[in-house]
C-alpha cells in the first residue's frame, strides 16, 4: 500500500483540499478528502489532476519540430519532409527516439499515449526478421519512459487518393504496407497487451485504404473490444478526392463500411458535412482533435462544439508534437472555438477536464483510467500553482493558465516516473537531442 496526500485534487465533484489517495497494485483504493496529511509515502503539493491522455501520436514526427516552420507549403509538402525521416529509421534509433519523446510525454504530463503507428518494415517493405521489430521497439520505448502504451498498429495499401482513383505506393510508403488485409491482421495479432500495454488498430486514412478493404477491416474487428483509430478529413482534398471516386464524403464511406461504432476515434474530422456529425454521432464514435498540428500544417480548425452536442466524445492528441504539452491541448481546444464562435466559455473546465483525461483514457482502451476514483488505474500529475503562470489562480481554472513546465511530479500505476520535475531516466533533453539527431541528419 501506497499514500500520496494531496494539495489540492480533482475528484469527481470538483477541486478538493488535502486529498489523501491510497493505491495498491497500480490501482486506487480509496479516495478521501480533507484528509490529514499524516505521514504519507508521497506529498504532492499544488493540483493533483488524474492522468493524462495522449490520444494520437505519430513518435517520429518530432524529428521535424524546429525544422520546418518557416517557408510557404501546406501539409502535403510537410508530409514529404516527414518521408525523409522515416528514411532513416530502423529498430534501434526508433527506440531510442520513442523513447526519449515518451519520456518528454510524461515529463509533461501525459500517461498514457495512443501509438497511431505505420511504419512496419525495411526500406523497399522488405520484413525484418521480427516482422513486428518496429512496434516492439515502441513497447520497449514506453516501458522505459514509464508510459502506458495503446499501440494502433495500422493497415495502409495504397499511396492516396485522387479524383481519377487510388495511387500505388511510392517508396517510402513501401515501408508502411503489409499488402493485404489478410497479412496485416496476421502480423498485428503477434502483438499481445500487457500490463501497460494495450494493442489495437487503426486504418491510415480513406486515403490509404480501399473501399472494399474498409470493409474487410469492419469484418475482421466486428465485436472486438479494442480501439480502431483512423484518420478522417483532415485536409479538404481527401473529401474532394472521395466524393469523385466513391460519390460521398469519408465519414459515410466509413460508415457504410460498418467502421463507425462506440470503439472507433476519427482523428482531426476537420472537414466535415452536418450528415458527417450526425452520423459520428449517432455511432458512438470519438473524435480526437490535435489543435497544435491541426494549426502548425494549416490543416483548419474542426466542429468541436457541434460534434459535441451531437454526442460524439471529444478526446486530445499532440500528433507530430511540434508541441508536447497537454494544457495547450486543451486550451487549443476551446480557443479554437472562440475564434470561430466569436464567443467564450464554448467548453466548460470540467468537459475540457474530461476530454484531456477520462475519455482520452476510454478512447485508447482503458476505460478505467482518467478519472481519481475507487478501483481506477492510479495514474496521477502534480501541477504548481504558485509558478509565474498559475501564481493566483483558482485551482479549478488552472487548465487556462497551467503549462507541461508546471507539473512536478507524475505518477503511473502507483509509481513514481517524473520527481519534482525529474524524469527517472535523467535529462530529456540530453536523451533527444543525439536521438533526433541521428535521425534527422
Amino acid at each position: 500500500m501506497t499514500t500520496f496526500w494531496c494539495e489540492h485534487a480533482v475528484l469527481a465533484d470538483g477541486v478538493r483540499r488535502a486529498v489523501r489517495v491510497r493505491v495498491e497494485s497500480g490501482r486506487v483504493v480509496s479516495v478521501t478528502p480533507d484528509a490529514p496529511a499524516g505521514t504519507p509515502d508521497m506529498v504532492l503539493r499544488g493540483l493533483v489532476l488524474p492522468g493524462l491522455a495522449n490520444a494520437h501520436s505519430h513518435a517520429f514526427h518530432r524529428v521535424l519540430r524546429g525544422r520546418t516552420h518557416t517557408g510557404r507549403g501546406s501539409f502535403w509538402t510537410w508530409r514529404e519532409q516527414m518521408y525523409d525521416v522515416a528514411r532513416h529509421l530502423d529498430p534501434d534509433r526508433y527506440l531510442a527516439l520513442a523513447r526519449a519523446v515518451f519520456a518528454e510525454m510524461v515529463l509533461a504530463g501525459y500517461t498514457v499515449v495512443g501509438e497511431f503507428h505505420y511504419l512496419h518494415h525495411a526500406p523497399g517493405g522488405q520484413r525484418y526478421a521480427d516482422p513486428n521489430a518496429m512496434g516492439e521497439a515502441l513497447v520497449e520505448a514506453a516501458r522505459d519512459a514509464g508510459l502506458r502504451l495503446t499501440l494502433l498498429d495500422t493497415l495502409y495499401l495504397r499511396g492516396g487518393l485522387t479524383t481519377s482513383g487510388h495511387l500505388p505506393l511510392d517508396e517510402v510508403q513501401q515501408r508502411f504496407s503489409d499488402g493485404s488485409v489478410g497479412a496485416w491482421s496476421e502480423r498485428a495479432a503477434a502483438m499481445t497487451d500487457g500490463p501497460m500495454v494495450r494493442v489495437g488498430a487503426a486504418v491510415h486514412s480513406v486515403r490509404a485504404v480501399p473501399r472494399e478493404d474498409l470493409a474487410a477491416v469492419a469484418a475482421a474487428t466486428a465485436g472486438s473490444a479494442a480501439p480502431l483509430h483512423v484518420h478522417l478529413s483532415e485536409q479538404p482534398g481527401e473529401n474532394e478526392a472521395c466524393a469523385a471516386v466513391h460519390g460521398c464524403t469519408p465519414t459515410a464511406l466509413l460508415d457504410d463500411a460498418g467502421l463507425l461504432r462506440p470503439t472507433t476515434t476519427a482523428v482531426h474530422a476537420t472537414h466535415l458535412t452536418d450528415d458527417d456529425v450526425a452520423r459520428l454521432g449517432a455511432s458512438g464514435t470519438a473524435v480526437a482533435f490535435c489543435p497544435t498540428t491541426e494549426r502548425d500544417l494549416a490543416d483548419g480548425i474542426g466542429p468541436a462544439r457541434r460534434l459535441a452536442d451531437a454526442g460524439v466524445p471529444i478526446v486530445l492528441g499532440s500528433d507530430q508534437h511540434a508541441v508536447v504539452d497537454p494544457f495547450e491541448e486543451v486550451r487549443g481546444l476551446e480557443m479554437h472555438e472562440r475564434l470561430v464562435s466569436l464567443e467564450r466559455g464554448r467548453f466548460t473546465s470540467a468537459e475540457l477536464l474530461v476530454a484531456a483525461t477520462a475519455d482520452g483514457y476510454r478512447s485508447l482502451g482503458w476505460p478505467d483510467g482518467g478519472v481519481l476514483t475507487d478501483g481506477g488505474l492510479a495514474d496521477l500529475v502534480a501541477v504548481r500553482l504558485d509558478s509565474p503562470r498559475t501564481a493566483g489562480s483558482d485551482p479549478a481554472q488552472a487548465l487556462f493558465t497551467a503549462t507541461s513546465a508546471d507539473v512536478t511530479d507524475v505518477v503511473v500505476g502507483g509509481e513514481p516516473v517524473v520527481t519534482g520535475g525529474r524524469h527517472r531516466l535523467g535529462d530529456v533533453g540530453g536523451l533527444l537531442a543525439p536521438a533526433v539527431a541521428e535521425v534527422g541528419r
